[in-house]
């Protein structure tokens, strides 16, 4: 299941420094965790303490952990919705991606200027977003000319359309996203079809200066940054991308000293994979033998079959049943065996939604 989130933002806030701490940690970490697959495309491993502590459980041959995408987009300027700069390339790409993580400069450097020529962290998330809304605009207006035309015979599936657009145009026309209307679930169904760009998740994240990055509730920068994103219900990550750089290079004993020398527990990179992942309704389950313990990514809300079908078509076509136990479970009774001697390893049917953190064994028969 490949996830991908979109890195976006102006010239010189520090997407590429997070691109780069991402590619990074590819480059210095050993066998699968991490890989660059493209020149702007890093795949990492979400990070997971509970995979970590059933391979000390298991102890199996070899460890899997699920991964996430992300794409450095090319830069944009004013007027790349009218394909300015890298306009038509960076609209492009977003397209491609399944979130947006949209990187806003709030820390100060006189060495490093705005494209803008002052720091303004609301100025340059209007920027980004209404080039987006901008795009979207253009889209839905070509559309309602169309679907307004066959509205008029009286056609209903064009009648129903046209509702909807008309509840998505004035609110883009207001310069607002897309994802700011609320629609029903059959509604949703449609909009999903227009692949909008603002209808996409966003997460900002706010780019702070190295010695800042423990004290944030003091940067003036950060403030606005989560006062704008609480009016969409977006989420704001806090990293210093510089920091991140350097983390990415570090091996577990020297990371977690620099951690602790920052004055935080985790690192930003790290917040940021595990908020684009939750942020796309995401979960993870796990399978766990002597031969492999894997994490999985499946849709919060899917049934066993359908995480079956997750590892292979077959399992969900011939699913019987699914030996289940949470991983709270599993690591308080120590095994597997000992968890079923105790009650708590449970045989799950087609009907069952999978939760975050089980543990599974699937019955299936083809």
């Amino acid at each position: 299941m490949a996830l991908t989130a979109g890195i976006v933002g102006l010239p010189n806030v520090g997407k590429s420094t997070l691109f780069n701490a991402i590619t990074k940690a590819g480059v210095e970490a050993a066998n699968y965790p991490f890989a660059t697959i493209d020149p702007n495309v890093g795949m990492v491993e979400v990070p997971d303490e509970r995979l970590d502590e059933l391979t000390k459980l298991v102890q199996p041959k070899k460890t899997v952990p699920t991964t996430f995408e992300f794409t450095d987009i090319a830069g944009i300027v004013k007027g790349a919705s009218q394909g300015e700069g890298l306009g038509n390339k960076f609209l492009s790409h977003i397209r491609q991606v399944d979130a947006i993580c949209h990187v806003v400069r709030c820390f100060d450097d006189e060495n490093i200027t705005h494209v803008e020529g002052r720091i303004d962290p609301l100025g340059d998330i209007e920027t980004i977003n209404l080039e987006l809304v901008l795009a979207d605009l253009e889209s839905i207006d070509k559309r309602y000319t169309r679907v307004s035309k066959i509205a008029r015979t009286k056609d209903k599936e064009a009648v129903a359309e046209l509702t909807i657009l008309d509840k998505i145009k004035p609110v883009l026309e207001a310069g607002r996203s897309a994802r700011t209307i609320e629609f029903t679930d059959e509604e949703q169904d449609y909009v999903k079809s227009l692949f909008l760009l603002t209808t996409k998740p966003i997460l900002y994240v706010a780019n702070v200066a190295e010695d800042e990055v423990s004290d944030t509730e003091n940067n003036a920068y950060v403030k606005q940054v989560r006062e704008f994103a609480s009016t969409e219900n977006s989420q704001v990550i806090v990293v210093s991308a510089r920091a991140e750089e350097e983390i990415a290079e570090l091996d577990d004993e020297d990371k977690a000293e620099f951690l602790e020398a920052l004055g935080i527990e985790e690192s930003g990179l790290d917040q940021l994979i595990k908020a684009a992942y939750d942020l796309l309704g995401f979960a993870t389950y796990f399978t766990a033998g002597v031969q492999e313990v894997r994490a999985w990514t499946f849709k919060k809300g899917m049934k066993a079959p359908q995480c079956a079908g997750v590892i292979h078509t077959d399992f969900e076509r011939g699913f019987i049943r699914a030996e289940t136990v949470s991983y709270e479970d599993l690591k308080q009774y120590g095994s597997m065996a000992a968890a079923k001697e105790a009650g708590r390893v449970r045989l799950e049917g087609k009907e069952y939604v999978v939760q975050d953190g089980d543990v599974m064994l699937f019955r299936f028969n083809v």
